[in-house]
């Protein structure tokens, strides 16, 4: 199994503490990826690579009729647990189990990255009705701030980040252009060890050898106690929620 691989298929085994510590999608993000639907009526929305539910819970609380697809059996088991009214199914973003014009819009919160887009984009155009939208998330530390800017050194692993970026969308015929926004949002943490918690459930970390990630783990403990920001109590960890938008052309 190559890299790539190896990270998508990384979070499995750790889907407990990637429900506990990974941040939740801001809600005005997720209205303005349902703004060109112009309706103010529940819909139907897809959560696709929902993994544990973090952004399928935004759009159950917003009233929307929800439909969570996820590969891996230890992440849509914990979504269960944690989720309620929604229907969740097994599948991928290249195979859909989904019948075709079915969904308003189908959203991917921190995943996109993950898919072959090939094949992923030409199934997400089947299984929206025209006009529908799709809406790529990812949910960042914000780099502009300077303690997390040095975090993202003491943090470095043998193994690079993977972010999103405009780049990581890419147009396709069956939708309109991409358009791109960015949200404040911050997340939560009640102490140095669960900003690290929340670090080590990203797939650069979860894929590297034990001794290399407990090294890096007594860097980010040794920084965070550290800094006047993070050293006392709860924090928050300010964030910028980056979506991109496109939408299904009309048959």
């Amino acid at each position: 199994m190559d890299l790539h691989a190896r990270r998508a298929d990384s979070f499995g085994a750790q889907a407990e503490a990637y429900a506990e510590h990974r941040p939740d999608y801001p809600v005005a993000a997720i209205r303005w990826a349902l703004e060109p639907l112009g309706a103010d009526e529940p819909l139907d929305v897809l959560d696709l690579a929902a993994g544990t539910g973090k952004l399928t819970a935004g759009l159950v609380a917003e009233g929307h009729r929800v439909t969570a697809v996820e590969p891996n059996e230890q992440m849509l088991s914990e979504l269960v647990r944690r989720v309620h009214d929604v229907r969740a199914l097994p599948g991928h973003a290249e195979h859909i189990p989904v019948p075709d014009n079915t969904i308003d819009a189908v959203f991917v919160g921190t995943a996109f990255h993950w898919f072959d887009q090939e094949k992923a984009l030409p199934e997400i155009a089947r299984v929206l009705r025209p006009g529908g939208v799709l809406a790529a998330m990812w949910t960042e530390p914000d780099q502009d701030v300077e303690w997390l800017a040095e975090l993202e050194l003491v943090s470095a692993s043998s193994v690079e980040s993977q972010r999103g970026n405009p780049a990581s969308v890419v147009e396709h015929p069956s939708f309109g252009a991409v358009e791109h926004e960015v949200f404040p949002h911050s997340h939560r943490r009640s102490s140095p060890e669960a900003a690290v918690a929340w670090i080590n459930t990203h797939s650069r970390m979860l894929v590297i050898e034990d001794e290399e990630r407990a090294a890096i783990n007594d860097k980010m403990l040794a920084f965070l106690r550290d800094r006047p920001e993070t050293s006392n109590g709860p924090f928050d960890v300010p964030l910028r929620a980056e979506i991109f938008r496109m939408v299904r052309a009309s048959e």
